[in-house]
């Protein structure tokens, strides 16, 4: 779980530091859903929200739901494996339409 933890800050970090180039104001919720807030002026244009294997459930997909705001798009960053069962929970959520989904995945080469 504890590893769980550091790669899901380690993403939303290294996100944080991406995000800065496009958005005026990016802002980390401590609180965690969702866990980035991505802002021009004042207005809110989209929200991010990182989850890692583990945290891929159902009932996920329903706090997912709960987020989708008109107006506001929502990104779920997933791992890269876990992208069409994350599409599959949204299309039985009714919100596919509504949520765009990114992967990530670590990479290590070795010689």
């Amino acid at each position: 779980m504890a590893s769980e933890k550091l790669l899901h800050d380690l993403i939303v970090d290294n996100l944080r530091g991406r995000l800065a180039r496009d958005y005026k104001e990016v802002r980390v919720n401590p609180s965690g859903n969702p866990d980035l807030i991505l802002a021009n002026h004042g207005l809110v244009i989209a929200q991010v929200a990182v989850e890692t294997r583990q945290s891929i459930n159902p009932q996920k997909a329903e706090s997912w739901k709960a987020m989708c705001q008109p107006g506001t798009k929502l990104i779920l960053m997933v791992p890269r494996e876990s992208k069409v069962k994350v599409t599959e929970l949204l299309w039985q959520a009714g919100i596919a339409d509504k949520i765009s989904v990114g992967t990530y995945e670590i990479k290590i080469n070795m010689p």
